[in-house]
């Protein structure tokens, strides 16, 4: 049942919200109010969740202990599991929690924190994306030059300018959102504290934060993804020069599996975050951010690392490595 609330003045958390209203606490109404799918539902998603836990956390591991896999590619590799972990962290262990409880609200910081974590690591992850995708471009193309054109202070500052701007980026809009005025209704139809659930919500004038978030979608989305689609588009020009059979399927093979996860991941959020309030759908949006919240990050090592034929022959390294030593004793 929605809890009653009244406006009250700001009083510790000015720094988000200045001179407008704030409640104390949101609701978020999650999928289903049906006790018996909230079960299968929390079952389902733990799952998804103890695999990205899994895959991630042993993809920044096994990168950081094994020599042969101190490369370009697999430090970006690492930071993409590290982004996975963080938003994703961010959002479903709150969401496996309200499955099991009746009391599915969430305090007003919290609700901004959310947000933050989430859209920071978010943005850090598209621009991930694209240095990967160069990464591969010049790997392929241009390999005789390869280790002059990725040296390790360029890769390191790629690194550091996402998490930058995803950081400032984030710190906007939540500043942004969180400073408005929510003086009908504190109950957000949806399973985390995303901005466009949040400024349909909002009884203030909210034009200013939909022109940011377009603004962010034009500068972050369009250019990372026409430098993937770039990148690409010279791999697969190489590929179809290569003379070896097995080698263009292999290539032809690798490309599609990421040029899938990459649709799924930009696809949804272009659709989720380049439309006006107004035309907001809530149980279609739910489901949409379900592939870029839970999803995404579950398949992100699988489909650009343990399909890898370095990352198979590291971790037996490592096992039989440890096989031998806890033999000796």
């Amino acid at each position: 049942p929605q809890k009653p609330f009244f406006p009250v003045k700001m009083s510790s958390f000015q720094t988000l919200s200045m001179e407008s209203t704030m409640v104390h606490e949101f609701i978020l109404v999650g999928f289903t109010d049906s006790p018996q799918l909230q079960v299968v539902l929390f079952v389902v998603f733990l799952m998804i969740y103890t695999i990205t836990l899994l895959g991630n956390l042993g993809m920044i591991v096994l990168i950081k202990i094994d020599p042969q896999l101190h490369t370009p590619m697999y430090f970006f590799l690492s930071h993409l599991s590290f982004c996975d972990l963080c938003y994703s962290s961010a959002i479903v262990p709150k969401m496996l929690l309200n499955f099991l409880r009746e009391d599915k609200t969430i305090s007003f910081a919290g609700c901004a924190a959310q947000s933050y974590v989430f859209g920071s690591f978010l943005d850090a992850e598209c621009f991930l994306l694209a240095a990967m995708a160069y990464d591969r471009c010049m790997a392929i193309c241009k390999p005789l030059l390869y280790k002059i054109t990725m040296f390790r202070q360029l890769c390191v500052s790629l690194v550091a300018g996402a998490y930058t701007i995803g950081l400032v980026d984030s710190l906007v809009h939540t500043h942004f959102t969180f400073r408005l005025s929510f003086c009908s209704s504190n109950v957000i139809n949806h399973f985390f504290c995303d901005v466009p659930a949040l400024l349909a919500l909002s009884c203030s004038d909210t034009w200013l934060n939909e022109l940011l978030l377009f603004i962010t979608m034009i500068v972050v989305e369009i250019s990372t993804t026409l430098l993937i689609l770039v990148s690409y588009l010279y791999i697969l020009l190489t590929i179809i020069q290569t003379r070896l059979a097995e080698g263009k399927q292999k290539a032809f093979s690798t490309c599609a599996s990421h040029l899938l996860c990459i649709t799924i991941f930009h696809g949804t959020l272009l659709f989720m975050y380049t439309r006006p309030s107004s035309s907001y759908s809530l149980d279609t949006d739910k489901m949409a951010s379900v592939f870029y919240t839970v999803v995404i990050p579950m398949l992100n090592p699988l489909i650009y690392s343990l399909r890898n034929k370095d990352v198979k022959n590291a971790l037996g390294r490592v096992m039989s490595r440890n096989y031998f030593s806890s033999s000796l004793y």
